[in-house]
């Protein structure tokens, strides 16, 4: 028993952390950012202890937390920035990075706007999906206007249920925000470099259409249904099936649209009775976190299914 309380007391006494905060946008230390020093735990995260960097970006938090893993958040410019510390790695010499914040338009669009649509005879399951590709050294983050803006028709039952995923952060839930536009709600979340994604969740009663406007209309929409269910209405195009799920995949051409549909199903009933087939030796799929732009909108179409199952984005090379 002393034996391990001495070595408890050991790693504790080792977990002191220290670093340099470092602003990529401009590559030099990024002095005044707030560092939080937190760990999860039964209750959610817990915040251990908060210091702020000195006028050369330097850190150091004395405070001692049990073993296990740790992460570090750097509050700036409005965005908050996740340092993991893995649990058994030293905690000393880290490195935070931070980034500008921008306004700019044109690095806070989305790359892609997708919406999957699950009808059963009890309602329609709608996941909406926003991905993003920040390609610049610069983070989005405009609270007025928000990241993503979505419609909500009119005859959505209950709040939309929006989950966020970031580089290098953990799944976080957001609440949706009314804009001054009629049904049109925003969702207020830095976009940092790299991808991010959005997802929004919500139910139509059964039997309904689906009607929509795009807040953005320079953002692609694609509509995706399991093999049962077609689609029809003016201002989407067919774009086929999908290969491997036999998803049927659309793309909308206009600002304002309606559809109704055919059929009922689910592709998460698809992809579990897929992952339950028996191991027959041949090449797996891979999940990576490929670029978006390289991918045919039906691939895109299909990976909304996917991320819709339990968060991992699947790709595959294709034409655009």
């Amino acid at each position: 028993m002393k034996l391990a309380a001495f070595l408890l007391s050991s790693l504790c006494a080792m977990a002191a952390v220290d670093g340099v905060v470092t602003n990529a946008t401009t590559g030099k230390p990024q002095p005044n950012v707030m560092i939080m020093l937190v760990q999860p735990g039964q209750n959610g995260m817990q915040t251990l202890a908060n210091v702020k960097s000195d006028a050369e970006g330097k850190f150091k938090i004395d405070k001692e937390y049990p073993p296990g893993p740790a992460l570090l958040q750097a509050i700036y410019g409005g965005a908050t920035y996740t340092t993991m510390i893995p649990p058994g790695m030293p905690s000393t010499g880290m490195q935070v990075k931070v980034f500008e914040a921008t306004k700019d338009a044109s690095v806070g669009r989305a790359a892609q706007h997708m919406i999957l649509f699950e009808p059963s005879a009890e309602n329609i399951r709608v996941s909406e999906t926003f991905l993003f590709d920040n390609k610049t050294a610069t983070t989005f983050n405009d609270p007025a206007k928000g990241s993503a803006q979505f419609y909500l028709p009119k005859n959505a039952e209950g709040k939309p249920q929006i989950t966020v995923n970031s580089p290098g952060g953990m799944p976080i839930s957001r609440e949706a925000q009314k804009t001054n536009q009629p049904n049109v709600f925003k969702i207020d979340y830095p976009v940092r470099p790299g991808e991010t994604r959005f997802d929004i969740a919500y139910t139509l009663p059964a039997g309904s259409s689906f009607a929509a406007k795009a807040p953005d209309p320079e953002v692609p929409t694609f509509l995706v249904t399991p093999p049962a269910v077609k689609l029809s209405g003016d201002g989407i195009d067919s774009l086929g099936e999908e290969p491997q799920t036999h998803a049927n995949t659309y793309k909308v051409r206009t600002p304002a649209y309606e559809v109704k549909m055919e059929g009922t199903g689910s592709l998460r009933n698809a992809e579990t009775s897929e992952a339950q087939e028996e191991d027959t030796g041949a090449p797996k799929i891979e999940i990576t976190s490929a670029r978006i732009y390289d991918k045919m909108p039906w691939i895109l179409g299909l990976t909304l299914g996917i991320l819709a199952l339990g968060g991992a984005m699947l790709y595959r090379k294709g034409t655009a």
